[in-house]
This record gives C-alpha cells, structure tokens and sequence, in this order.
C-alpha cells in the first residue's frame, strides 16, 4: 500500500524549503486608517497587509477601493500637456498629417493604437508606424522621420519611446516635422529638442503619477484632446482597454492611477471587446466573462509581442485597430502562428543559455556570481524572454545578448534588487545607445567592449546580492491555521486587479498536519492537509519534489494563495501552495504560533461569564 498516503508521522524528518521566505513586518494601524478600513469594510488583516504594501493612510484607502473614475488625474497636470494639445489643434485646424511612432512591443503598440483613434476621432488624418525591431531597433528611427517626410506629415507624436531620440528629432525639425514625444521611460541628462516631452517621470513634472505605462500616457493623453469633444470624455474611458493590455504587458505596478485604468479596461473587456482584442482572446481560448491580468499576461501580450519578436509588429498594430470580426480574425491567426514559433525558439534558446551559464560557473566566470550575463546568436525579439526566464530560475538580475557580428544587443531584466536603469547608465560610456527602467532595460555594444561590461556590471550586481542565495518568497500574511476562513478569502479577493507592485497576496498558513499526498499528473502534488476541526485542500503547481520530500503526518508551514473550488455543488477553500516548511522552523511562525497557543490557554482558563454561571446545557 502506499505508505504517501496513509504512512506514519516521521518526527526527524525536517523540510527544507526552497526559497527564503520574507515575513512580513508587524505593522500598527492607527485610529484614522482603521476607521477608514472599516468604512471600506475590510478586517485588521488585511488592513495590516495594505499598511505592508505602503498604503499606510485613509486617502490611500479611498483611492484604492474608491470607483475607478474617481482615481483618474486631471492630464492637464502632465508636463508639456498644453504644448502637446496645442500643437495637435493646430494639426487638425490646417488639416496636417500625423505620423504616430508606436514601439514595438505590447506597450508601444496599444499605446499606439491609442493616439491614432484618438486622432482620428479629431478628424486627423494618421499615419500608423511601428519600427522594425532587428533593422531599426528602439526610440525614434530616421527611417521613421523619412517616412514622415515622403508622406507629407507635419507632426511626428513617438508613444512609448522618443526621450533619448536626440538625433532623429534633430532630422526631423531640420525637415520641417515638429515631433511630440510622449514617453515614460527613464529621462536622460540630454533631451531631444521636441515640440513638446510629454513624460511624467521628467524631473519638473508635477503629475501626481510617475509610474504610467507608455499606453497609460497615450491614454492621458487621448482624455486631453477628447475633453472637449461631443462624447469625447467617454470616447476617452473606451481606450482604457487598450491601455490595460499594455501596463500588464510592461510590468508597470498595478497601483494608484494605472489601477484605475486596468480597473476600467476590464470592465470593457468582459463586456464589449473591440474586434482585435476578442479574436485574440478567441485563439488563446480565453473566456471573455473571467478575463483578468494574469489572462492578459499570458495569453493577450505574448501575442500581441510575437508580431514585434519575430518579424514585422505592424500585423499587430493593424490587428489592434481592426474595425471588423473578419479582419481582426485572419491577423490573429498570423499572430498565433508568430507565437507559436516565438515559443520553440525560446524554448531552445533557454536550453542553450542554461548550458553556456552552467559552463561559466564551472570556469568561476563572473557572470555567475551577483547577475546571470549571457551571450548567443538567439534572435534579437526573443532575448529578453530569456532574461525574464533565468530571472524566474536564478533569482537575480539577468542579461541576455544577442550576438549581432560587430555588435551585440541585449534585454535585461531585474528580480527587483537591482535598478536597471540607474546601472545601464553608470555603464553608458559603454554603450552605442541604452535605455528603460528599474525592471527592464537594453543596450547595444561594441563586441570588442562585452568583456569590459560584464566586468563592470558584474561587480555593480555583487554589491546587491543578498546573503540567501534561493529566490526570496514575500509573505503578505502569516497566520495559523485556524484562522483562515472564507472572510479573508472575500477580501483578499477584494485586492484585485493583481500585477506588479500589488501581487496576488500570498499567505503563510501555519501549523497543518500532512494527512494525504500524492503526486498530480502534469509534474504537481496534491496535498490534504488537517487543522483543528477540518482540512484544507492544497495544490503545488510545478512541485513534483513534494511528493517525495514531505511524509504523512509532518507538521507544516505552507506559503500559498488562497482560492476556492466547485465541486458537486459544494465550494471549498483550497491552497495554491508555493512551497512548504516544517512548521515552526522560522522563528517568525514559531513565534506566531506559540501566540495562538497562549492564546487558546488564556481562553480555556479564563473563568466563565457571570450570565453562564450556573447555567445548564
């Protein structure tokens, strides 16, 4: 019989868990933000958590849980706002063409199909541009500005790029083109000489949001301009969809303005897809009534970037701005192709990159100490997949370069202990050109000046490695057993949309017997797993090494999400369970623990209330 699923308790036996787990901080609510969580109707858990997470007043409760609407910023706050919609009257009161430079991944793209219908709704007359990643690569091309130029057009707006276009800018106004550049990536020491820089990360912004996505301005922007308008404002709010699949897709924090949007953007999107955006779901076989982030995440934006990643992005931005079910059906069609080869390709090239790390380990090469730094001939669109994907393996800091012949250009990507933005540029002097932010960023260089980079880089990434090699796992809230109940699983939900920044709450459950297990087709592991007066359900996704490092009848700590399941018509609380411990092996749980336990004596001999004394069962 198999002794994993009715077998004794085995005391010796100790779980090591597999990333270093991070308790959360005790946190004091204070009168004012308590009684602002009552009016929003959450418990002290989950008060304590948002105090966790930095929403630590009444007006950061108001407008986390406030309608949505309600947390939108007036885009007249955003630097160079009355240039750029000045510039943009003057455009359409000359009948002028505009050539809107989109980036071309998911960000740029749906920040570019933000402006062009915008515009169009304005009466302008838009030229859609998206760059050819491999020829032309990021920011403002001078191919762009010919483009520009054979087609008439008098303005040039760049979504998601254009802060470090110095030069093209400079060919564009010598060709009589005024360029508006509405970005959000990190501001150089030198900026272009545009008609107007529309970024609120600029150092003289005044916007009470630094952190939109590009789309996010685009969408800001599009509010602007359709202010006025007969059923502009509302126009506006429609475009909030678009704007939600590109702050998913860039990894923005799902937080304070760019909450709101996503907010919005999924109410559109269960209700009333535009015809790209559905086709699209249709080929991930998404259904519309659940689509959420996590939906977006994986299945809308890595088709969205397969365009970009391997071949010409502009089937994504026509697909994006289909006005028709027929048409929006055959380009998702050409995407999901793009896709699935963007998938064996990556798959192979994580093999490869994989083989080359473990090499440099054995060699004590830098690149394996405090950053994963390596080098291929992978296609340029797929290299920052990989670094995202030995972030996720390694946890720490990951280049990946594309070998190019005489240059190299890579995709980083951060685990968060390490601002990207800021070590790219104490690397600039490295550098033809560089750009992004603190999660992600990339560069192209020289060849001949890779080795002098990975030494430099390498060091400034040892400076920021942490003592525990795992993969840290932040814990939102570590509680016994006993305690967890459908209440807490209402509001955690309650936290929702998720993302960056406001990740699914993850929750240390503490003091749980063992009593099943099993291994789950798939490579996961059933868990059932008793508490006091019943059991919980749990589920390791991706943790085939369960079934065989824990026993029956162990004592547990488990980190996990909470969720629910139907089944028979009956719903139950189940984990979706991260990793495992032996319980009380954290001082952090046993302390809590040994709490509940004092706790319970306390209650036991406690004497009874004066009204039950004497009374009879």
């Amino acid at each position: 019989m198999n002794s994993r699923l009715i077998g004794t308790w085995h005391p010796d036996t100790v779980i090591e868990p597999r990333f270093a787990w991070r308790f959360p901080a005790l946190m004091t609510i204070d009168d004012v933000t308590r009684a602002a969580g009552v009016r929003h109707g959450l418990d002290e858990r989950v008060m304590g958590l948002l105090a966790g997470r930095g929403l630590t007043g009444p007006a950061d409760f108001d407008a986390f849980f406030s309608p949505a609407r309600e947390a939108l910023h007036d885009p007249k706050l955003l630097p160079d706002a009355a240039a750029f919609a000045g510039r943009i009257r003057h455009a359409r009161e000359r009948s002028e063409r505009v050539l809107v430079f989109g980036d071309f991944d998911a960000d740029g793209l749906t920040g570019l199909a933000i402006m062009t219908l915008a515009l169009e709704r304005l009466g302008i007359e838009v030229i859609p541009y998206v760059p050819s990643r491999l020829e032309e690569g990021h920011g403002l091309s001078l191919a762009a500005v010919a483009a520009a130029t054979a087609a008439g057009a008098r303005v040039i707006v760049t979504v998601d790029c254009g802060s470090t276009s110095v030069a093209e800018t400079a060919a564009a106004v010598a060709a009589g083109i005024d360029v508006l550049v509405t970005d959000h990536h990190r501001v150089p020491p030198e900026l272009p000489a545009a008609t107007a820089i529309v970024n609120p990360k600029r150092s003289d912004s005044v916007y009470p949001d630094r952190l939109l996505a590009g789309s996010g301005v685009a969408f800001k922007l599009a509010q602007l301009l359709l202010a006025d308008e007969p059923g502009g404002p509302e126009a506006a709010l429609e475009l909030a969809d678009l704007a939600t699949i590109g702050s998913v897709a860039d990894m923005v924090p799902i937080l304070g303005e760019t909450r709101a949007i996503v907010r919005l953007g999924l109410e559109r999107l269960r209700a009333n897809p535009r015809p790209g955006v559905a086709a699209l779901l249709a080929s991930a076989n998404a259904p519309l009534d659940r689509i959420d982030t996590e939906t977006l995440g994986f299945a809308v934006a890595p088709r969205i970037n397969a365009a970009g990643r391997m071949g010409e992005a502009m089937v994504a931005a026509r697909l994006l701005l289909a006005r028709n079910a027929d048409e929006a059906t055959a380009l998702a069609a050409e995407l999901e192709t793009a896709n699935l080869a963007r998938r064996d390709l990556t798959k192979q090239a994580i093999a490869d990159a994989r083989a080359s790390i473990e090499a440099a380990a054995a060699d004590g090469a830098v690149s394996a100490s405090g950053a994963t730094i390596v080098r291929g001939p992978w296609p340029v669109g797929i290299v920052g997949l990989v670094a995202g994907r030995l972030v996720e393996e390694f946890g720490k800091p990951a280049i990946v370069g594309s070998d190019q012949g005489d240059t190299i250009r890579a995709s980083c990507r951060s685990d968060g202990s390490l601002d990207l933005g800021a070590a790219l540029e104490s690397c600039g002097d490295l550098f033809i050109r560089h750009g992004g932010h603190a999660g992600a960023a990339g560069f192209e260089i020289e060849t001949a000046r890779w080795p002098e980079f990975v030494e430099r880089f390498a060091g400034l990434a040892a400076r920021t490695t942490p003592a525990d090699p795992r993969v840290a796992l932040s814990i939102d809230l570590a509680l016994p057993a006993a305690v967890i109940d459908y209440a807490l699983h209402r509001d955690l939900a309650r936290l929702a949309p998720c993302g960056v920044g406001n990740p699914e709450p993850l929750v240390a459950v503490l003091g749980l017997t063992v009593t099943r297990l099993r291994p789950a087709s798939g490579g996961h592991t059933q868990l059932t797993l008793k508490r006091e007066r019943d059991i919980l359900d749990g589920i390791a996704f991706g943790r085939p090494d369960l079934a065989e490092t824990v026993q029956v009848g162990d004592r547990v700590d488990v980190v996990g999400r909470l969720s629910s399941r139907r089944f028979g018509g009956f719903e139950s609380l189940q984990l979706e369970i991260r990793d495992v411990a032996t319980s009380g092996s954290h001082p952090e749980a046993a302390a809590i623990l040994a709490a509940a336990a004092s706790d319970r004596a306390a209650q036991r001999d406690a004497p009874p209330s004066p009204a039950f004394v004497g009374a009879r069962p």
